[in-house]
């Protein structure tokens, strides 16, 4: 089964930021697709929950430099 979630994310400039932190996410067991925005600032991350989990999406993020918020 496949869920997806849109976060939220701040501190992304340009493409260059948005191409980092879907590297990371797209390094983690069960991140299917990621796709970023730096202009709406959101993160869209298909995932397999049995593999992974948000808080491993969120802490990759947080790790990456960037700020995930509701």
């Amino acid at each position: 089964m496949t869920e997806s979630v849109t976060l939220t994310v701040t501190g992304m400039k340009c493409g260059g930021c948005e191409a980092n932190v879907t590297g990371k996410l797209s390094a983690l067991d069960g991140v299917i697709s990621t796709a970023a925005s730096f202009k709406d600032n959101t993160v869209t991350i298909d995932y397999d929950p049995d593999q992974t989990t948000l808080d491993i999406l969120t802490n990759t993020i947080t790790g990456a430099g960037f700020t995930v918020t509701d």
